[in-house]
């Protein structure tokens, strides 16, 4: 048995409510010849006249009656699908949001924007994954709603916004040696004993491109798995460290008393910037509550990022 021509039943409610020919050629802006040939496929397909001339007017047979009801509201049903999502109120949503991103991200802005999910949408719960592999395949399948980080390679069949523009400085415990007599060149900086992040296992960065530039190489003493952990072993050593801008806080290693332990300098060399952004699916950039979700990240970091710019 062929398949039924789905195409032919919002002619058929026109036909059953208007009840001829005529009316239902006005109601969709078609001929009554076009509206009669309609009829005709309908007649066949469904195996009934539907109306049929009584005197010089037309009447629903019984089949016509019966269904009459349920063609309406199929109608009406297929056009609440057809329509985009009505915007909600964020206080009504229920939804758990995955955001995938690294250790650092979360330090500086997880706690921001859960305050700020709270206040616009209580019934929201927000959670953090940790960033070990960028594949695409948890965004499609719904496992990760955002993707937030540096964009991989795989980005072709995502949608992406830029949430901010980043750089790399030099951490050093206060007191360091780095800081005395005078500048902090090259050659000074890569004579030190350095601790940095081994991105997709490889210690070596743009930092190590631009020293080679200059016939110059750096020690890598000790390699960590993120940022805090860079944090730590300057705050406590004598090593040398590198981090995002966007992560340093003076006074998130303190030393009891409220004093930092630890000082950032800019690099004696030049290196490409760093671009954050938030990465999804297509699937899901008509959703109400994701756009809403992608509104949040994007507005909770552009204000931290104004304030560290002003020095807050």
């Amino acid at each position: 048995m062929s398949e039924p021509d789905l195409n032919l039943l919002v002619a058929l409610d026109a036909l059953l409510a208007e009840g001829t020919v005529s009316g239902a050629a006005q109601k969709l802006a078609l001929s009554t010849s076009a509206m009669s040939r309609t009829l005709a496929r309908l007649r066949l397909q469904l195996g009934d006249p539907l109306l049929v001339a009584a005197g010089r007017r037309m009447v629903r047979t019984p089949h016509a009656e019966a269904i009459r009801e349920e063609v309406r509201t199929l109608c009406e049903r297929a056009r609440a699908l057809m329509r985009p999502p009505l915007v909600e109120d964020p206080h009504e949503f229920r939804r758990a949001f995955t955001l995938r991103a690294n250790e650092s991200f979360v330090v500086v802005f997880a706690a921001r924007l859960v305050a700020a999910a709270a206040e616009t949408a209580p019934g929201v719960q927000l959670r953090f994954a940790p960033n070990l592999q960028k594949d695409i395949r948890s965004l499609r399948d719904g496992i990760v709603d955002l993707d937030i980080g540096v964009l991989g390679n795989e980005t072709a069949e995502l949608k992406a916004q830029t949430l901010y523009r980043d750089r790399f400085i030099g951490i050093a415990r206060v007191g360091h040696p780095i800081f005395s007599d005078g500048d902090i060149t090259p050659q000074r900086y890569a004579a030190a004993d350095h601790v940095v992040v081994a991105r997709q296992g490889k210690p070596s960065g743009p930092v190590d491109e631009a020293l080679a530039e200059l016939g110059l190489s750096r020690t890598i003493t000790v390699t960590v798995p993120s940022f805090p952990a860079v944090f730590a072993i300057v705050a406590a050593s004598d090593l040398v460290g590198l981090v995002p801008w966007a992560y340093f806080r003076p006074a998130q290693v303190g030393a009891g008393d409220g004093n930092p332990v630890v000082r950032e300098f800019a690099l004696p060399v030049v290196t490409a910037g760093i671009v954050i952004s938030q990465s999804w699916h297509p699937r899901v950039d008509a959703d109400p509550a994701h756009r809403w979700l992608r509104n949040l990240v994007f507005e909770t970091c552009r204000r931290m990022i104004a304030r560290r710019d002003d020095g807050e």
